[in-house]
């Protein structure tokens, strides 16, 4: 059983891999518990129900990422080469989750949005939630290109828009198809959706 001390951090840890692993549905609190060694008391010490825990470890998951976020998107580096940077992390995090479970698992945030939005609102509201953070960092980048001089398309917001939407159907298409190279060339159809005008310096 796991100390009330670690208890909640790792109901947190294994739902969130058990849930991007699996699937909201197909995981139970009696396995969430189980696999975190933590007793069910102590599950509803910290939480009401399993889509409580599921909003926590997805928040408890950004709060993790968001330093690599922070650092592929720092104003340090040249605006398209941010987009470019995004584009390789989603790529090899996806390439490394597939050789440690054996198959792609997807876009965590799409995934349990799209399996749940219309049953459970809170998870909808925070899949919703954590995909538009994602999106402000591409809007800052285009927004920063386009002052350059760099891409042609003229509104940032909705250019983000529309690459995370390719991104995450890509991720959906290539989580189908248990292929994450579909995720290699991430990078052109991302460069001619901002109409590019300058490559990407090797």
């Amino acid at each position: 059983m796991g100390r009330t001390s670690d208890a909640k951090e790792k109901l947190l840890e294994v739902a969130f891999q058990l849930i991007w692993d699996s699937s909201y549905g197909g995981v139970s609190v009696d396995q969430i518990c189980e696999h975190a060694k933590v007793n069910k008391g102590s599950f509803y010490h910290f939480y009401e129900t399993k889509a409580d825990l599921a909003v926590a470890a997805y928040e408890e998951h950004w709060r993790q990422k968001q330093p690599e976020m922070d650092r592929l998107f720092s104003a340090q580096v040249p605006p398209l080469e941010r987009l470019s940077g995004w584009c390789k992390y989603v790529y090899e995090s996806q390439k490394r989750r597939a050789a440690e479970y054996g198959h792609v698992c997807g876009c965590p945030y799409g995934s349990i949005g799209g399996e749940v939005a219309t049953q459970d609102d809170k998870i909808r509201i925070k899949a919703e939630e954590i995909m538009a953070r994602s999106t402000k960092y591409l809007e800052s980048a285009i927004a920063d290109a386009r002052r350059e001089g760099l891409v042609t398309v003229e509104n940032p917001k909705r250019a983000a828009q529309n690459i995370f939407s390719f991104v995450v159907g890509t991720l959906l298409q290539a989580k189908i198809q248990n292929d994450v190279e579909l995720l290699r060339d991430l990078e052109p159809t991302v460069m001619a959706i901002i109409g590019a005008r300058a490559g990407i310096p090797a």
